[in-house]
């Protein structure tokens, strides 16, 4: 081996990747995982697209529940019982997602998520589809130019999907109490578990890692930011079950809301 490369050296033309002309040498279904990636996100993104820009079915009165995907819902064309936060927009032409505040500052942090990022580069952009698999594109330039160089705007979506991610508590937290008080039905058990998913989510974000516990020289000198950083590598292992699982509950948690709230079920009630 080393004679080969000393050789290879002193002829003056050293090769740097292996000469190959097959797109991949590999035999198993590789394409499988960047398909199933492909679809289900597209999926998911068609069904957020239609039910963001429905403008309906997004609250149900009495028990108010709220879809995260109207939330915050501060436009004038908000029923009163959703505008948690008040009123601070006029009405919204159609087609306009009510929670337009939110939305695109979550879209952001997802899109620049680490995991996303591999997610979409290889099911999307085939960038590269699978390991050892040659990908289609002649030159690679990195996340250095526009638009790939907003991905560098993670930590400052990180910053924003936490204020986010204080609303939809709230909003899980005041559908527990109605005009007879403190009430509870399955719709209040799925808002409260998505919130608690969606943290789990956040805050195992790569930039929280960092920020609970970048640039020290000594953990022993900052025991409680050590033990933060902790929780937040475990939860970072996980981070792409995360992604995924919160996906599914977000889905979830809206589409049960919207069935409530057009008269296509009843609420399982266990209090009130």
């Amino acid at each position: 081996m080393e004679a080969g490369v000393s050789q290879t050296m002193a002829e003056g033309t050293p090769r740097t990747r292996a000469q190959i002309k097959e797109r991949t040498l590999r035999t198993d279904r590789w394409w499988r995982s960047p398909l199933v990636v492909f679809l289900a996100l597209t999926l998911w993104l068609l069904y957020g697209l239609v039910r963001t820009s429905s403008q309906k079915y997004y609250f149900v009165e009495g028990y108010g529940y709220l879809t995260p995907f109207s939330s915050p819902c501060v436009s004038a064309s908000c029923v009163p019982g959703a505008r948690h936060f008040g009123t601070w927009l006029p009405e919204f032409p159609p087609l306009l997602p009510y929670g337009i505040l939110a939305l695109g500052f979550l879209l952001g942090f997802r899109l620049t998520c680490y995991y996303y990022r591999r997610a979409y580069y290889r099911a999307f952009w085939l960038s590269p589809p699978a390991c050892a698999v040659r990908e289609p594109h002649g030159k690679y330039t990195g996340e250095t130019r526009f638009p790939l160089i907003m991905q560098n705007l993670h930590r400052y979506f990180f910053y924003a999907a936490v204020v986010i991610s204080i609303v939809n508590t709230y909003d899980a937290v005041v559908a527990f109490f109605g005009d007879n008080g403190f009430q509870m039905g399955l719709g209040n058990l799925i808002l409260l578990g998505n919130v608690v998913l969606l943290w789990c989510y956040t805050l195992s974000c790569h930039s929280c890692r960092h920020i609970t516990g970048g640039r020290l020289n000594s953990f022993s000198r900052h025991p409680v930011r050590y033990r933060i950083w902790t929780f937040i590598s475990r939860l970072n292992a996980r981070h792409m079950e995360l992604a995924w699982i919160t996906l599914g509950t977000l889905l979830i948690t809206d589409l049960y809301i919207a069935l409530l709230s057009a008269g296509v079920i009843s609420d399982l009630r266990f209090i009130n």
